[in-house]
């Protein structure tokens, strides 16, 4: 977004913290963790607490319909902070800026990914889909 500023164009960039896992597993108060993987790779293990939200529908729910995304999601606040990992740090970088332009006001990328969350001996878990 620009804005006029003493007859100077000033360009305001989102602001996108990198966190590694280490750092992030150390938060008291952590931010909203998602996973931006497929449900596949996401259900072979992840964070704990982590809500699976995949790149794609982020994508498409933030540029062409809101309805690509779950309700979850749609009912939060800007103002919530919102950290995304993903398998290796090429897809959440990508999230994490989506979300910024979005409007998110306070955005953090987990930087490894789930690859050095596992590296850093952090834990993880299993869910396995109900039928």
């Amino acid at each position: 977004m620009a804005k006029l500023t003493h007859s100077k164009l000033v360009h305001s960039e989102p602001t996108i913290t990198d966190l590694s896992p280490t750092e992030f597993a150390q938060l008291p108060n952590p931010p909203l963790l998602i996973d931006v993987r497929s449900s596949l790779e996401y259900f072979t293990g992840h964070v704990p607490n982590a809500r699976n939200l995949s790149l794609p529908r982020i994508l498409m729910g933030l540029s062409l319909t809101q309805w690509f995304l779950p309700r979850w999601f749609r009912e939060l606040s800007k103002e919530q902070p919102i950290a995304v990992i993903c398998l290796t740090a090429h897809r959440s970088p990508i999230a994490a800026k989506k979300l910024a332009d979005a409007g998110f006001t306070t955005v953090y990328n987990i930087t490894g990914g789930m690859m050095e969350w596992r590296r850093s001996g952090l834990k993880t878990e299993l869910k396995t889909q109900k039928n």
